[in-house]
């Protein structure tokens, strides 16, 4: 006769990690932004997109409120961080999905806000 197999037990992970959203870049410091964005990319640095922020281009009353991704290492730190912005509608992004929005809509949803991980108003790969 086979014996049951035992369950595991369920354990505290011991490196984990965890996500949580800034108020807007400008809410993260510029070091800790720019360590995890490296410098290849001038689109993704803190510079760019605070200053997208503090002009008023990205803000909730144009359609791009902030909200970036921070997650943060086993040691409290930023390992990860991602411009991501709640948007209430598809304009000045090149994802074009205007047909999908509407038909969406017309279905009885609610396409917006919808969450995206992008820079705002560009299409330039870095």
């Amino acid at each position: 006769m086979r014996k049951p197999r035992r369950r595991p037990s369920l354990t505290l992970v011991k490196n984990a990690v965890t996500a949580r959203i800034a108020d807007g870049v400008s809410a993260i410091p510029a070091a800790d932004w720019d360590a995890c964005a490296g410098s290849a990319n001038p689109f993704v640095s803190h510079a760019f997109l605070s200053i997208l922020e503090r002009s008023g281009s990205a803000r909730s009353r144009t359609g791009w409120q902030p909200v970036p991704i921070i997650v943060d290492g086993p040691d409290g730190k930023p390992a990860a961080i991602a411009p991501a912005y709640a948007k209430s509608h598809s304009q000045g992004e090149y994802v074009f999905d205007h047909a999908w929005a509407d038909a969406w809509e017309r279905a009885g949803g609610r396409y917006y806000p919808k969450l995206q991980i992008a820079v705002p108003f560009t299409p330039a790969p870095g």
